[in-house]
């Protein structure tokens, strides 16, 4: 019999993981919740290794871009799994790494000027997420 304190914290299952589906699913349900503008997904599966969607939205200021930012985080926490932010304190770009998804979040005239979209689609119709 194996002592369950003896088990390493790792090892011990806090329930199913959500997929990275699911975890896009989450994100983009908690744009529209949160009335993000533009959202747009980006498929980066085959193309990139860095995460499976890149999702694009903006805020009609840096005081939503950061409330949309910091609610985003808490739900992919409260599913179990890892957010990490950066950009938070000026909030015309925010970054949320959330492993197999990245989001960006802009202030509108900050996105015009980097036009991620653009640089992520390599030629692909990026996929727009409607309400």
């Amino acid at each position: 019999m194996i002592d369950s304190a003896s088990v390493p914290t790792a090892a011990k299952a806090k329930g199913p993981v959500l997929s990275p589906e699911k975890l896009h699913e989450l994100i983009l349900k908690s744009l529209d919740d949160d009335q993000a503008q533009d959202v747009v997904s980006i498929p980066l599966e085959g193309k990139s290794n860095i995460a499976d969607h890149m999702v694009v939205a903006s805020g009609r200021s840096s005081r939503q871009v950061a409330s949309m930012a910091q609610k985003l985080a808490e739900r992919i926490k409260q599913a179990g799994r890892h957010a990490r932010i950066e950009g938070l304190p000026s909030a015309d770009w925010v970054l949320i790494d959330a492993e197999d998804v990245i989001v960006h979040l802009f202030r509108p005239e900050v996105r015009s000027f980097y036009n991620l979209e653009r640089m992520w689609a390599f030629g692909d119709a990026p996929e727009t997420a409607s309400a």
